[in-house]
């Protein structure tokens, strides 16, 4: 990646802590928590820890260790308003479904937990905002239909069908070999190495119909909300399209989603019995999707990948605006302000345009006028993101200005109060409060962002300094102190 100064990347496990490997929850349990199966017989203990790992309710996220996401204001605001009506058709809008960005070219999306997280490449493959919607309405169904829990019991099934028939595998090994009966020591052994197998295919089987109800329920929710499901079907048709380009060759009862033609001809069948499947996209719902593929392709590939992505329509706003950033991104500050004066003239309500001008005078080294745009990128705002306030903020902060150091601190706690995940607003809100000459304040906050993090250690070290500078039984002081008395379990 070329520059990631005005993007956000933070890394996550599939719970949302920053900067921690996932680790199996079996492995984290002590000996004597561990099932008795594990020490019933030592020689298959080793196949038993395989089974358990294969099985383990691990997302994409989570077996991957950790994940890159990215935060990005424009991004987040489109995705919000693609979802909103989605989550409302599917009875999600009050459960605090997040969408969470991934740092990943490949075309993917997947949910865990309360949170639907998608992929950089999803966003700059789709050529129309109804392919990303569709993949929202199809993710939106596994939540509204509880499918992790069920999956969690699927696999608890498979987990218990693998151990049971390699243990019976294994004691009927054990019984030919005492009799001195070859046969039946390879028929347990047969079974004992069978077992995984079956459990895999049972599991994978109910992963299919899992996968099916999915896309219904996602038909069903588009046509609810007035949208096509064409979208969907051509995201399925570039899937298979793609396998058959790579001469796959999948075993069905292998694949923990239906195949491609299968899945192709149901969605067509359901797509296009509805009245809504010629609707198109909005001219200004397309506008902002376009734009945000060319932001992608800029920060991740420059000039070069936002030519591939609009090679068709090089005067497309998203091109325009994805060579602006790609000018930024390589210091040529100059070219870039006029590229983005120019998109400004002709959408001087787009905050997202102010904001990059702002980005574009802090890399010139002109906080001041950075501060300016970013206020007007604040100000037009309409979803009140913290990561404006934070970057506005960090405006402020930039000019050295003592007189400034009330807006900073303004706009950084504005940022925290919506955003407590901003990490990197806790840094500048600190280097705020003491420039402000509030040393306590400046401690209590890097504490209060340690601790966010993850680094317990660090965090009750900066919250006891902080302590002893405030007076005790404040709310201050109590913050701090519930840091310092902070117990992990």
């Amino acid at each position: 990646m070329s520059d990631m100064s005005h993007w956000s990347l933070l890394l996550f496990d599939c719970y949302g802590r920053r900067e921690i490997p996932h680790m199996p929850a079996f492995t984290r349990k002590r000996p004597a928590q561990l099932p008795l199966c594990f020490f019933a017989a030592r020689p298959v203990l080793i196949l038993l820890l395989g089974l358990i790992v294969a099985y383990a309710p691990m997302s994409p996220a989570s077996a991957q260790g950790r994940i890159a996401v990215v935060r990005d204001a424009e991004i987040e605001g489109l995705l919000l308003d693609y979802a909103r009506p989605i989550f409302k058709a599917a009875g999600l809008s009050q459960r605090g479904i997040e969408i969470i960005l991934v740092n990943n070219p490949s075309f993917n999306a997947f949910v865990d937990g309360r949170r639907i997280f998608i992929n950089t490449g999803a966003l700059a493959t789709s050529v129309t905002p109804n392919e990303i919607i569709g993949v929202i309405a199809h993710e939106s169904g596994h939540l509204a239909g509880g499918h992790q829990q069920r999956l969690r019991e699927q696999i608890a099934r498979a987990r218990t069908l693998a151990v049971v028939g390699a243990l019976a595998g294994i004691g009927a090994a054990a019984a030919g070999s005492l009799s001195g009966t070859e046969g039946a020591a390879a028929a347990g052994s047969g079974l004992a190495q069978a077992a995984p197998s079956v459990a895999q295919r049972a599991l994978l089987s109910y992963r299919r119909s899992e996968e099916i109800t999915a896309d219904r329920a996602a038909v069903k929710y588009l046509n609810a909300t007035g949208q096509s499901a064409k979208g969907m079907l051509k995201t399925f048709q570039r899937f298979s399209q793609s396998n058959a380009l790579a001469g796959v060759r999948a075993n069905p009862y292998e694949q923990s989603h239906p195949l491609p033609r299968d899945r192709i001809a149901l969605l067509d069948e359901l797509a296009k019995k509805s009245r809504h499947y010629n609707k198109k996209d909005s001219p200004a719902l397309q506008r902002r999707h376009d734009m945000i593929r060319g932001k992608i392709a800029a920060y991740f590939g420059g000039a070069p990948a936002v030519g591939r992505v609009f090679r068709n329509n090089p005067n497309n706003v998203g091109a325009r605006y994805g060579m602006a950033i790609s000018s930024y991104l390589r210091g040529d500050t100059r070219r870039a302000m006029s590229e983005i004066d120019k998109l400004i003239a002709s959408d001087r309500n787009n905050a997202y345009l102010y904001e990059m001008k702002g980005e574009i005078h802090l890399k010139a080294r002109q906080p001041a006028k950075a501060a300016s745009a970013l206020a007007k990128a604040v100000q037009l705002d309409k979803y009140k993101s913290g990561i404006l306030r934070g970057r506005l903020g960090f405006a402020y902060l930039s000019t050295g200005d003592p007189a400034q150091m009330n807006n900073a601190i303004r706009e950084l706690r504005a940022a925290l109060s919506s955003d407590p995940g901003n990490f990197n607003a806790y840094t500048y809100l600190s280097r705020a409060y003491a420039k402000a000459g509030d040393v306590a304040n400046a401690e209590l906050t890097q504490a209060e962002g340690y601790f966010r993090a993850g680094n317990v250690r660090e965090a009750k070290r900066f919250a006891t300094r902080a302590q002893r500078k405030m007076k005790k039984g404040t709310p201050s002081w109590q913050r701090a102190n519930d840091i310092v008395k902070y117990k992990s379990k």
